[in-house]
């Protein structure tokens, strides 16, 4: 089957939401991830991503309209065990996994004792990825996830897993929502399989330009050399 144009799939969306991107660079040398967040209302539009030791968070870009934090500010991406496990979310499930991990458990431990966002009648979902490297093999295996309510009734949340072998050229695309709407309706079946470029500047490029102008409001990438040298990244705000 054809990869998924993710051009295409962004640009003819105007409301993905939030999504994650995680696979390989075309010339097989690099783990590639990317995350951006999207905003309807002034105190989603209302933000920035801001690196830091060990990770990076959203902030308000103006503090004085910050009307509710309560699932806006988090930390979407950590750094974990020394540096071989890379977890990138769209909520506060990042810490979840990353105390998960510290407490000598697993990703799916985390990902199963969390619901989907308390945000009726949206519920929106909770998608997370997860990178294990083994830089001394050149190697890298990934994970996404899904927690979502069940067809949009909050009595059942469904966790859904996706393991994935890196392939050359190759990833893998969730996001909260399928399309915008009222309420918007969640993300659903397996995440899109999509063609990679070979660099963290193409891939942000590629996304930042064809995400909604509108509703667009950060993006981050992350290009991870599995020779294990220094990693690059990138980070672009539309508040600036």
């Amino acid at each position: 089957m054809a990869l998924f144009d993710l051009k295409k799939l962004l640009s003819e969306n105007s409301y993905p939401g939030r999504g994650i991107v995680i696979g390989k660079s075309a010339d097989g040398k690099k783990a590639m991830i990317a995350y951006f967040i999207m905003g309807r209302s002034v105190n989603s539009r209302n933000r920035i991503f801001e690196r830091f030791e060990g990770g990076m968070r959203t902030k308000a870009f103006d503090e004085s309209k910050l009307s509710d934090p309560h699932l806006i500010i988090y930390n979407p991406y950590l750094s974990a065990k020394g540096g071989n496990i890379d977890i990138i979310t769209n909520g506060d499930q990042t810490n979840t996994v990353f105390d998960s991990l510290n407490a000598g458990n697993h990703f799916e431990d985390a990902i199963v004792s969390r619901e989907f966002e308390d945000d009726a009648p949206n519920f929106t979902p909770r998608i997370s990825g997860i990178l294990y490297y083994s830089f001394p093999r050149n190697a890298f295996t990934y994970k996404l996830a899904i927690a979502k309510s069940a067809n949009g009734r909050p009595e059942a949340c469904n966790h859904y897993f996706f393991n994935y072998v890196p392939e050359n050229g190759i990833g893998h695309f969730i996001h909260t929502y399928k399309c915008d709407g009222n309420p918007i309706p969640s993300f659903y079946g397996e995440p899109e399989e999509v063609e990679l470029p070979n660099t963290a500047q193409e891939l942000a490029d590629l996304v930042w330009t064809n995400l909604n102008e509108d509703n667009k409001v950060s993006l981050f990438v992350r290009e991870v050399p599995l020779d294990g040298s220094e990693a690059t990244e990138i980070i672009i705000n539309k508040n600036k």
